[in-house]
């Protein structure tokens, strides 16, 4: 609701002069208060005034009750207009306007209020700020020195002038404006605080000075935090302030301080602490960021968004475990929360639990509409678990919403998935499409340009091209142990064991663990060169790590 209370003063004096109060003072005192005629009629004409904006107050809020926002302005403008006195509205009314970009209003009613000699210092504050609205740098700049010289000990002269300045990229006036503001003796917390803040917002847009500035805003700050009369408002945000200028470590003490003494005032302590992880957290200690968040629960075990956030900590740590079981939680306290089960889900695949990830995505679908991420992780977990027709359908259902709403999702990672699943399935023209699709929108993807040319060279298809590929992929990571195998295997294929067998050791050579694939390939190439003990050796350590009725089939043919 806008300012009145100027107005009830005038209501009463309309009441005495139509009911012919004034008629009632003594005869002494009548006399001597009865003005020259030209006064006299000046000042009914104020009343007058005083009266017709009281009416357009109280126009405007029988239209602002009635909801009618734009209605009860133009009533709440025709009052200030007739009242420019009354500060307290002009201001807010100019506030409006600037609301509902309508600069051009709020200009006109801030300069007629200016006109006024004893204007004050908020009114010339806000008529620069309307100035830097519309461009206008010069009355932008009076305006605000008007400010400073009407009030030197506000900010808001200072920070209207040091705005301009800085949208017109002049930074070194802007750091001036902030040096003359900063020589104000007496300057209360509020002032420092907020001239500190003007001083980090330089350094942001500014990084030339930022060093500079960061430095002079802690140095405010530092002055701020020495008194002992702040309140635990004006502490949290000095918190605040320091963690903006760097000094997280200064800022998380004070939270820690806050976290003692304050009272448990309902969102405040979660606050504080959720501030705390952030520090933490960009600090890289998970842990105690973590332990913030817990203790958060201990005290809102019922706060979804919480759980989320230590589903994150969680991964960033590596415990996908853990992110699974605070992402059930989230998703149990608050259902509506449709990245929650996405992100339950891709953990689950991610951990084999397809079955698991499957009822996830289940859960979701019968929740919210069809989308892009629901069909694609339903894909992916269908194709985990060698289920590939349904695997296939929801891919092509998820292309098709991307194809209508995001294209930009249909990125190299989709067909490439999607190139696998049509060749797990042995569906191999399907497969060489989406992979070559994969391959135009990402030529440098090396697991693509692997696995397809792996896919020929095994089933003898396009091998000098499946040669071109896997070397291409080899090129980009030469110690991959799957690359290298692909390679001796196209060579092999081609005909040229000997240059095979090197890139087939070295496979061996970079693999972390014992590969039954690996040790079945240096087998079939160790009977291409003539050496067919070696070969017997390698098949046998394949089947030490997986059994193959196949390569016992060629070690029983060997020992004929």
């Amino acid at each position: 609701m806008l300012p009145c209370n100027r107005y009830w003063a005038a209501v009463i004096a309309v009441c005495l002069l139509v009911t012919g109060c004034r008629s009632s003072l003594p005869a002494k005192q009548k006399s001597r208060s009865v003005p020259h005629s030209a006064n006299r009629s000046a000042s009914e004409a104020s009343l007058q005034r005083l009266a017709e904006a009281h009416a357009h107050y109280a126009a405007g809020v029988i239209e602002e009750v009635a909801e009618k926002p734009e209605a009860a302005l133009k009533e709440y403008h025709q009052a200030a207009l007739r009242d420019p006195e009354n500060e307290a509205l002009v201001l807010e009314v100019a506030r409006r306007f600037l609301q509902n970009k309508q600069p051009e209003n709020a200009l006109e009613l801030l300069t007629r209020a200016s006109a006024r000699p004893n204007a004050s210092a908020a009114i010339f504050a806000r008529l620069g700020f309307v100035y830097v609205q519309l461009g206008k740098f010069d009355q932008a700049v009076a305006a605000s020195r008007t400010a400073i010289k009407k009030a030197p000990g506000a900010l808001v002269g200072y920070q209207n002038l040091f705005v301009t300045y800085l949208q017109n990229k002049r930074p070194l006036e802007a750091a001036k404006v902030l040096e003359e503001a900063g020589r104000q003796n007496k300057a209360d917390s509020e002032f420092l605080m907020g001239l500190a803040e003007l001083y980090i917002h330089l350094g942001m847009q500014d990084p030339a000075q930022r060093k500079e500035t960061y430095a002079k805003a802690i140095t405010l700050l530092n002055q701020v935090e020495k008194r002992e009369t702040m309140n635990t408002t004006l502490r949290l945000k000095l918190a605040e302030d320091y963690n903006n200028a760097g000094e997280s470590d200064k800022a998380a003490e004070i939270y820690q301080e806050l976290l003692k003494k304050m009272p448990n005032l309902p969102g405040l302590r979660e606050r504080v602490q959720a501030r705390l992880a952030e520090i933490y957290l960009r600090g890289s200690d998970r842990k105690k960021a973590a332990q913030e968040l817990e203790k958060i629960i201990g005290d809102d075990p019922t706060n979804p968004q919480l759980y989320y956030s230590l589903a994150q900590f969680a991964l960033e740590e590596k415990q996908p475990e853990k992110a699974a079981d605070y992402l059930s939680k989230a998703i149990l306290l608050n259902p509506d929360a449709a990245p929650a089960y996405a992100e339950l889900a891709r953990i689950q695949i991610s951990l084999k639990k397809t079955s698991d990830a499957l009822a996830t995505l289940d859960r979701a679908r019968a929740k919210f509409p069809q989308n892009f991420l629901l069909e694609y992780l339903s894909g992916v977990a269908f194709s985990q678990q060698k289920a590939f027709p349904e695997a296939i359908q929801h891919f092509t259902s998820a292309e098709i919403i991307a194809q209508a709403t995001h294209p930009q999702w249909l990125d190299e990672h989709f067909y490439f998935d999607l190139g696998a699943v049509h060749e797990r399935k042995g569906d191999y023209s399907e497969a060489e499409k989406y992979f070559e699709k994969c391959l135009q929108i990402a030529p440098e993807f090396a697991e693509a340009l692997n696995y397809l040319g792996y896919m020929w060279a095994e089933k003898g298809m396009h091998l000098p091209r499946s040669r071109e590929l896997i070397e291409k992929a080899l090129k980009l990571e030469p110690k991959n142990p799957a690359y290298l195998d692909s390679f001796a295997w196209v060579l092999f294929k081609l005909d040229e064991p000997k240059k095979a067998l090197d890139y087939i050791l070295k496979a061996v050579e970079f693999s972390e663990e014992p590969d039954a694939t690996l040790y079945d390939h240096l087998g079939d190439i160790y009977v291409a060169v003539h050496q067919p003990e070696k070969a017997r050796q390698a098949w046998q350590k394949s089947l030490t790590v997986e059994a193959n009725e196949v390569i016992r089939k060629k070690l029983q043919d060997l020992g004929h």
